[in-house]
């Protein structure tokens, strides 16, 4: 075998591996999410999928939220964005994220109980696709 082939055969190992690399770790760092009409779709063609973790992504609906400060309990309901048709109530028990607010776009993570509520064991918010500075007034 030429010396020129060998370094070819390897070189096209090599950016195998590389592209093999690439895109597993592209897999495992995306982040997919039902919206509320997905998930429920879902569990009512399977009930079964009830008893599996999800991630759901979907809009806090404004004067839902409950917080308990002390006791960290976190209730709220989510809605479809897109839709604006399937909503959901959300517990969650653990600190408030810190841009967490009523109208924000959230993920949460967890299990849609049978009684309807989802149990999240992470809520996340999306962030803004831009920050303002807010308004304030420096005269004193």
């Amino acid at each position: 075998m030429k010396k020129q082939s060998r370094f070819m055969a390897g070189a096209l190992v090599l950016v195998g591996v590389v592209g093999y690399l690439a895109v597993t770790g592209m897999k495992d760092s995306m982040m997919y999410y039902y919206t509320p009409d997905e998930l429920a779709a879902k569990v009512t063609a399977d009930p079964s999928a009830r008893q599996l973790g999800a991630k759901v992504g979907g809009r806090v609906v404004p004067g839902s939220v409950r917080f308990d400060a002390r006791t960290l309990d976190l209730r709220f309901e989510v809605v479809d964005i897109a839709s604006g048709r399937t909503r959901f109530p959300v517990h969650y028990n653990g600190p408030l994220p810190d841009t967490f607010e009523e109208g924000r776009d959230v993920v949460v993570e967890g299990r849609l109980a049978e009684s309807g509520t989802f149990e999240a064991t992470t809520v996340l918010t999306k962030c803004g696709s831009r920050y303002e500075a807010a308004d304030e007034d420096f005269r004193t």
